[in-house]
């Protein structure tokens, strides 16, 4: 298994690392992003798409759900069922009003980026399809701006329906990444009725995998990982199911981890403390 606390870093991100450890390079502030570890059962799967190789950001990486916070996201209180911000923001160490957008753009990113839709017309009920053309149509409206979050729910008289999320972890980019993310990580569980779809433009591959296999295709070579989606897929191999996922989150420990540079004469390793 590879090693979860030092990795050395190659190419394009060991020069980054370097110029940042020589004083070269100087650190870009973080912007608030959120990502979805969407689970189903039978036997206990990870969605995970691989994000295109013309992206300026984790080219080729396999990643889950999720991408920047839009400041459309912190406007949808009026459509929000579940626990309060302020409880997201005491789990994930940050204000409320930032809790509240953590948690749209989970919905909203995942909704983009896969098709499902963590939300319902009612407190106890969530949408069981959303591969219609117009349901298509808004989705890409969302990807591309033209519609906001909170339009599209009310729109379709829907609530946000964040207790179906838990949040899971928090990582922020390493100060020497070009592009950094503040990002709130969520478990999930796929909703009964709904589908996974190769929708988004920013991925060229989608699957369902368990958990213990991702971890192996990174270790052997098969497929690339940042530190965080890696470590999270290798937390998951510990439960046996969704349900057990879910009840964890409740009681785990949730601390901001941002991946530091060491370096050893001309080689850079990428920390995780």
């Amino acid at each position: 298994m590879r090693d979860l606390t030092s990795q050395l870093m190659t190419g394009r991100m060991a020069e980054t690392a370097l110029e940042y450890a020589h004083g070269t390079r100087t650190a870009t502030p973080a912007r608030p992003a959120s990502t979805v570890i969407l689970l189903r059962n039978a036997p206990l799967e990870v969605y995970l798409l691989r994000r295109q190789r013309t992206m300026a950001f984790a080219a080729g990486m396999t990643v889950f759900p999720g991408g920047r916070v839009d400041p459309t996201d912190s406007t949808v209180a009026d459509s929000w069922f579940g626990p309060a911000p302020g409880w997201f923001g005491e789990r994930l160490g940050c204000s409320a009003e930032m809790a509240a957008a953590y948690v749209a753009a989970a919905v909203r990113e995942t909704f983009e980026e896969s098709g499902v839709l963590l939300a319902g017309p009612t407190p106890d009920a969530v949408v069981d399809d959303t591969t219609g053309a117009d349901w298509e149509a808004d989705r890409v409206a969302l990807e591309t701006r033209e519609l906001g979050f909170s339009e599209f729910l009310h729109r379709r008289h829907l609530l946000l329906r964040a207790d179906l999320l838990r949040p899971w972890a928090h990582w922020i980019t390493p100060e020497f990444e070009p592009k950094r993310y503040d990002t709130a990580f969520f478990v999930a569980a796929l909703p009964a009725g709904q589908v996974t779809r190769d929708v988004t433009s920013e991925s060229d591959q989608v699957t369902w995998i368990r958990p213990a296999d991702a971890v192996q295709a990174v270790d052997a070579g098969e497929m690339l990982m940042l530190p965080p989606t890696y470590v999270c897929c290798h937390d998951l191999t510990r439960y046996g199911d969704v349900p057990a996922i879910l009840a964890a989150a409740g009681d785990r420990e949730i601390r901001a981890i941002m991946p530091t540079v060491r370096v050893d004469g001309d080689r850079a390793y990428l920390e995780t403390t």
